[in-house]
C-alpha cells in the first residue's frame, strides 16, 4: 500500500492521441504526475515527453520503462487489438494498469487479464473515462431520485465523420478497427449502466471493404420492460446525445454525452414539460477523474475498482462479442 502523501508516478505505454490528453489532464490530478512514456519507436516518445516536464523520462521500448523503477502504475494507450498483450506485459512485471477501452479484444482475453491481476494481487481496471465524469455522478443522482419515474427507454448515438483509408486504425482489422469497438462502445456502457444487462440483443451493421463495421445499429429489451436503441458510425457525424425517457419526465445528456457538461431534466405536468439545466464540471479533457480514481485505490490497497470492477467489463466485453457475431465482425488477431 502507498503511503497517502507519496506522490504517484504515472508511465504512458504507446503515445498515440489519446495518451497526450491523458497527460496533459494528470496536471489536475491530486498528487500525481507524468514520470515516465515509452513507445517503439524512441523518437516519437522524445516528442511526446518534449510537451511535459524535463524530468520525464523517455524509454525506446516498453520493456525497459516498466523494469526502470521508475513508475507507480501504467496507463496504456496502444491500439485496441494489442491491449491484451500490453495489460499482460504490465502485469507480469508487477505494475498496476490503466488500460484503455476497450479493454481487449474480446471476452477471452479480458477473462485472462483479470484471472493475471487477482493471481497477481495488482490492481487492474478498463479506462472508461466516462464513469468517473461529473455528469455521470449527476445522472445517478437523478436517476435515484426517481424523478423520471420507471425508466421506459433510453436512446444513445455516437458518429463521427471520418475518410475511408484502410491504413488508418479506425478501418484497420488488424489494429481492431471499426466503429463499435472504437465509439459504439459509449452508447452500450450509458445502456448497461442505466438499465443492466439486456434479456434481448438484437444488432446489425454494414461493414467497410476492409470488413470492419462503419454502421453499428443496436436494440436492447431489459428484464425491468424498458428497451434501448443505440448506434454507431464513422459515416457521419451525429449528435452524439443520450436521452432516457421514463413514466414521469426524460433526462437528456447534452452532446457529447460521454464528456458532457451539461444535462437537461424534463417532467411532465399534464401536458406541459418543466425542464431543469444542469451544468456539470468537467477538467481539461476530462480524464483526471478516472487518474484520480485509481490513485485513491492504489494508495487504499485495492486491486479493483469499486465503480469500474472487474465483472463490469467482463459483461460489457461479452455484450460486444455478441455484437460482432450478430453484425459479422471478425478480426484476424483474435
Amino acid at each position: 500500500m502507498m503511503k497517502i502523501d507519496q506522490p504517484i508516478r504515472w508511465g504512458i505505454l504507446a503515445c498515440g492521441g489519446i495518451a497526450r490528453k491523458f497527460a496533459d489532464d494528470l496536471a489536475f490530478v491530486s498528487n500525481g504526475y507524468l514520470a515516465a512514456v515509452s513507445s517503439r519507436d524512441i523518437t516519437r516518445a522524445e516528442e511526446f515527453a518534449s510537451h511535459y516536464s524535463k524530468d520525464v523520462k523517455v524509454y525506446g521500448s516498453y520493456e525497459a520503462m516498466l523494469a526502470s523503477g521508475e513508475i507507480d502504475v501504467v496507463y496504456i494507450a496502444s491500439p485496441h487489438g494489442l491491449h491484451y498483450e500490453h495489460t499482460m506485459l504490465c502485469l507480469d512485471a508487477g505494475l498496476p494498469v490503466l488500460c484503455e477501452k476497450a479493454f481487449a479484444i474480446n471476452s477471452g482475453q479480458v477473462s485472462k487479464m483479470i484471472a493475471k491481476a487477482r493471481e497477481k494481487n495488482i490492481f487492474l481496471m478498463e479506462a472508461l473515462w466516462t464513469r468517473f465524469h461529473p455528469s455521470i455522478v449527476k445522472l445517478k443522482e437523478l436517476l435515484a431520485s426517481g424523478v423520471i419515474g420507471d425508466i421506459l427507454h433510453l436512446e444513445a448515438d455516437f458518429g463521427i465523420k471520418l475518410p475511408y483509408n484502410v491504413e488508418a486504425r479506425w478501418f484497420n482489422p488488424y489494429l481492431t478497427g471499426g466503429s463499435l469497438m472504437d465509439i459504439g462502445i459509449y452508447p452500450l456502457f450509458i445502456s448497461k449502466l442505466v438499465l443492466g444487462n439486456p434479456l434481448e440483443l438484437k444488432a446489425t451493421g454494414v461493414l467497410t471493404d476492409s470488413g470492419v463495421d462503419m454502421n453499428c445499429s443496436i436494440v436492447t429489451k431489459y428484464a425491468s420492460g424498458a428497451t434501448a436503441t443505440l448506434f454507431s458510425t464513422f459515416a457521419a457525424q451525429t449528435d452524439t446525445t443520450c436521452t432516457i425517457y421514463g413514466s414521469l419526465g426524460k433526462i437528456f445528456m447534452h452532446g457529447r454525452f460521454h464528456e458532457t457538461k451539461g444535462i437537461t431534466l424534463s417532467v411532465y405536468e399534464g401536458e406541459s414539460q418543466v425542464d431543469t439545466v444542469f451544468e456539470t464540471e468537467r477538467l481539461g479533457w476530462g480524464y483526471s477523474y478516472e487518474a484520480d480514481a485509481v490513485q485513491a485505490d492504489l494508495r487504499a490497497g485495492k486491486t479493483e475498482n469499486a465503480f469500474m470492477t472487474h465483472e463490469f467489463s467482463q459483461e460489457l466485453m461479452g455484450l460486444l462479442d455478441q455484437i460482432r457475431a450478430e453484425i459479422g465482425l471478425v478480426y484476424p488477431n483474435e
